[in-house]
């Protein structure tokens, strides 16, 4: 991992995309929007989407904002991202409709969504142990809030203007690459001298729980 942070001005372009490496550790600045599984699984099976210009927000975190009004106002108490990979159902199809350059989440995506990312021209970033109440401070405000009555506030829509978010790092790169599918070949490929070293027999086999 490279870890000289990179700062990236949303909405990211396609070349900018395609430009960063796997492995580069990044921050964001400009617009978000936010997402969980209704928001994948309405804009796919539903066709239903918040009037949004996806050209102009074309950075989609994966969170549940835990949010509290004062006043009129909405206040952030925490944005922890959520794992991403609970979404890979729909991730390919939700980048290619709506043209995404950036996914921002916990943990990495399966092999869908890194076709898409490479068709399209965009990336996914991880987190870097970095917890949601210091992530929060970098929301310079909310800038809207769609489906609020009919999803609740962990669901809905919310748009955020950003400064210097993060830091994470992208593991998955527009050329379709997985930071972690890497690594893990990497660490199979000395599994067998780590057996030898530790005095595991070659033959070894773990429990299999069964669902």
């Amino acid at each position: 991992m490279n870890d000289t942070i990179r700062h990236l001005q949303l909405p990211l372009s396609e070349p900018l995309a395609r430009e960063l490496k796997l492995g580069q550790v990044v921050t964001v600045s400009g617009l978000l929007f936010t997402g969980r599984s209704l928001f994948h699984i309405r804009a796919i099976e539903d066709d239903l989407l918040p009037p949004l210009d996806f050209r102009e927000v074309n950075c989609f975190f994966h969170v549940g904002p835990v949010m509290r009004q004062t006043e009129g106002a909405w206040e952030i108490v925490s944005i922890e991202p959520t794992s991403s990979i609970r979404f890979e159902r729909y991730g390919g199809a939700v980048v290619r409709k709506l043209g995404l350059r950036t996914l921002i989440g916990k943990t990495t995506m399966g092999p869908g969504t890194a076709h898409a990312l490479r068709d399209v021209g965009a990336v996914h970033l991880t987190k870097i142990g970095v917890c949601g109440n210091l992530l929060r401070r970098q929301v310079q405000r909310v800038v809207a809030v769609h489906f609020l009555e009919e999803l609740g506030k962990t669901e809905a829509t919310w748009v955020f203007e950003v400064d210097h978010f993060g830091p994470f790092f992208v593991d998955m790169d527009a050329a379709g690459r997985n930071y972690f599918e890497i690594l893990e070949a990497r660490g199979r490929g000395h599994l067998a001298d780590v057996y030898e070293e530790l005095g595991i027999p070659s033959d070894f086999a773990y429990t299999e729980v069964n669902p």
